[in-house]
């Protein structure tokens, strides 16, 4: 008797619904993934897919495709010109006496006599304070009263010089005695009119402390005498300008105080540059009639120095300072083209250019914080 094999997958296709179920059940899971993929892409689309929607709509390129370039920056420009340029430096400057000195004391002693009224114009040699020189009196007789018996030795000294009675040595220690007393005599009467303090020029009185019987010692300071008609005025201009100030050059001064303006002229130059600062001190006169300004006072300077015809001059807000000079952003073929360029001359408005730009560029004064070299601008009214 025969015994016949079957194979697992022929056993099962003879089971009933053995091929029907398998077939049902891969349907049902294709459905499901379906309904999973339809949902997905109708109610939770992706940015990419509604980007790359778009972009295909408009003929864009896809995710990795280059980027779309931004809009143009409005910006306002400035066309260069050229204009007539007067050349002028600006600066701060200090008024000072015409002459200024410190009264002070060059002998010890009590005051005796004090003839100060503090703020008053005073004249020259006009007696300011009296110092006590009883001592230096007493010794000034004395020593008149030594010279007086000097004199007679040395005249008797003489006669018998000439009768030869005495040697040449002996008659000029007598005559030397005497020059010697007439010497000390002359320093005693230095030290007397010490004693007494004179004005040394026309001037003003300042304020003092000092009064009838205070003690001064040599280098007290007493008070202070300014000469203040005229006045000078000192101020400082950079070294580049230094060649270009010369004497009587005009100034205005501007007064910080009154907000007036006064004329003046260089008088003097100082023959050097200060090494630290870089500048030229200069210095003007006014004369001040009126007392209009005061010593120590605060003033703004104008100095003119001439005119530059054809100047090049852009506003200040367009130069940008740079570790190696400045630039300014021009617009050329509608985007932005930084330019390297040189200053001369400035103001609070306008700075010139001597070197780098033409007349008619256009340069950008405002944006220029937003703009980068290359980039797409449009120019605004």
């Amino acid at each position: 008797m025969q015994t016949q094999e079957y194979s697992e997958s022929e056993v099962a296709e003879t089971r009933p619904g053995g091929v029907g179920n398998r077939i049902l059940w891969l349907l049902v899971a294709l459905a499901v993934v379906g309904g999973l993929v339809f949902a997905k892409l109708k109610y939770f689309p992706s940015p990419e897919a509604k980007g790359g929607g778009k972009g295909a709509a408009k003929g864009g390129k896809g995710k990795d495709g280059p980027a779309k370039a931004g809009p143009a920056l409005p910006v306002e420009v400035y066309v260069v010109q050229a204009t007539n340029l007067a050349d002028a430096v600006a600066a701060t400057g200090s008024v000072l006496a015409e002459e200024s000195v410190i009264i002070k004391s060059e002998v010890a002693g009590k005051i005796t006599r004090l003839n100060l009224r503090e703020g008053q114009p005073v004249r020259q040699g006009q007696v300011l304070v009296t110092i006590n020189a009883a001592e230096i009196q007493a010794a000034l007789r004395k020593q008149e009263y030594n010279i007086r018996l000097y004199r007679d030795q040395e005249k008797r000294q003489h006669t018998l010089l000439d009768k030869e009675f005495i040697s040449a040595q002996e008659y000029e220690q007598a005559n030397n005695q005497l020059l010697t007393a007439q010497a000390d005599l002359g320093a005693l009467r230095a030290t007397l009119a010490k004693s007494t303090i004179r004005a040394p020029f026309d001037g003003v009185l300042g304020l003092t402390t000092a009064t009838v019987g205070t003690y001064v010692s040599p280098g007290t300071d007493i008070t202070t005498l300014s000469k203040v008609k005229p006045v000078k005025i000192e101020f400082a201009v950079p070294g580049r300008f230094a060649r270009l100030v010369k004497l009587q050059d005009p100034i205005t001064i501007t007064d910080e105080g009154s907000n007036n303006k006064f004329e003046a002229k260089v008088y003097a130059l100082d023959p050097q540059i200060d090494p630290v600062s870089r500048t030229q001190t200069v210095r003007a006169r006014y004369a001040n009639t009126q007392n209009e300004l005061r010593p120590g006072a605060f003033v703004k300077v104008n100095l003119e120095l001439g005119e530059t015809k054809g100047a090049l001059q852009v506003p200040t807000e367009a130069v940008v300072p740079e570790a190696a000079g400045y630039s300014v952003y021009t617009v050329k073929n509608g985007k932005m083209e930084p330019r390297k360029i040189k200053i001369g001359m400035r103001s609070n408005k306008l700075i010139q250019v001597t070197d780098g730009l033409s007349v008619g560029d256009s340069i950008i004064r405002t944006g220029i914080l937003q703009v980068k070299p290359g980039d797409a601008v449009r120019v605004i009214q």
